[in-house]
């Protein structure tokens, strides 16, 4: 805990990471001591205990979240004449992963409940040219996976997971990257299970699949043959000091994740009438990467947080259908561009204490 009488952080890096700066040091010198900061034996060991974490059979470490929704696209197939289903409700990085592989994005609404894709509309939008969907786990809650895997069965479709921001999460009791035919994982600093940079995975049961993507985020090569490049692949490889950071978090992931979960139940306590918490599904286990609320005076309640010295922020204020990058989608999604002019997301992290929840709600009374 962090039991801070003066600002209260929206994510507190160096809080999070002090209590391992000792075990860190001990990696960062056995990495330099063997010298091999890329591939070393830290990446296998990182990727045998996430695959095992994730209770899905590999793991492929690569060089952020982004590659990873690509690589496996890239990896079954998926690209030029194609179409991936994603919602409009997520950040940019879906999408533009999507287009990198040389598919088309299409965009669907969510959920009014939990903001996260609408298995109706997901269905609603499958076509000939459809080839994937692409169920992102936002905030930290799982999709709805019966609706969406067997839509995706139905159709003939890859179900493939985001899961940047559900590490731990679970659905009916099954674990985020263990749904699918593949996740994408994120390890950026500030996600449940961050590393110390840039890094990412993928996690599947297909053994051939998961080779198949550690040849492509490997220059294309042979797996018995570095001089033998047999695919056009590309560089996204998991460095060995990110690998063992992510190592010595691993085992405290589903404490800090209870925390979280915790800190959301006194925000739902008390939190002001005017904030509403965005729902849970009964059959989904939270992590709560995102404490994200609804509110109709959101430009109010961020100037009294700013006032009381209190992080804040928003993910996110633009659907990705009506970004600039994707212009052309001609596509109303009420849903999710209602929500995006009300959401706010409030501090969240293991490191916080009950009195930074106090002091949250109490900075949001007056608004």
């Amino acid at each position: 805990m962090s039991g801070n009488t003066g600002a209260v952080p929206f994510l507190d890096l160096v809080d999070i990471n002090a209590d391992l700066q000792t075990d860190l040091e001990v990696a960062w010198k056995a990495v330099l001591q063997h010298g091999r900061f890329v591939g070393g034996p830290e990446v296998e060991r990182f990727e045998t205990q996430f695959a095992a974490y994730c209770e899905s059979r590999s793991c492929v470490g690569v060089a952020n979240g982004t590659d990873a929704i690509e690589l496996i696209l890239t990896a079954l197939g998926i690209g030029g004449g194609d179409e991936v289903i994603v919602p409009a409700n997520t950040f940019v990085a879906t999408a533009e992963a999507v287009r990198a592989a040389g598919a088309r994005p299409v965009f669907v609404d969510v959920r009014p409940d939990t903001l996260l894709m609408d298995p109706a509309a997901a269905a609603a939008a499958v076509n000939r040219r459809t080839a994937a969907i692409i169920g992102v786990h936002l905030f930290g809650q799982m999709v709805a996976v019966p609706a969406l895997s067997s839509l995706a069965d139905r159709c003939g479709l890859a179900f493939i997971e985001d899961a940047a921001q559900a590490h731990g999460a679970r659905y009916g009791g099954q674990p985020a990257g263990s749904v699918g035919r593949a996740a994408a994982f994120s390890f950026y600093p500030g996600k449940n299970l961050g590393a110390l940079g840039d890094g990412g995975a993928v996690v599947t049961s297909d053994v051939e699949l998961a080779d198949r993507v550690r040849r492509l985020a490997n220059h294309g090569r042979a797996a018995h043959d570095r001089h033998r490049h047999e695919l056009p692949g590309r560089n996204s490889r998991l460095d060995s000091i990110q690998a063992a950071a992510l190592s010595l978090k691993l085992p405290r992931l589903d404490s800090d994740n209870a925390r979280r979960r915790e800190l959301m139940r006194r925000y739902r306590e008390s939190l002001p009438v005017s904030f509403e918490p965005v729902a849970v599904d009964p059959a989904a286990e939270h992590v709560h990467h995102l404490a994200v609320v609804r509110t109709l005076r959101r430009e109010q309640a961020g100037a009294a947080l700013s006032a009381a010295d209190v992080g804040w922020g928003v993910h996110y204020p633009v659907p990705c259908h009506l970004q600039p990058a994707f212009a052309g989608c001609d596509e109303r999604l009420p849903i999710a561009e209602e929500a995006a002019t009300q959401i706010l997301s409030l501090p969240i992290s293991p490191t916080l204490d009950d009195g930074d929840v106090v002091r949250v709600c109490d900075a949001l009374r007056g608004v």
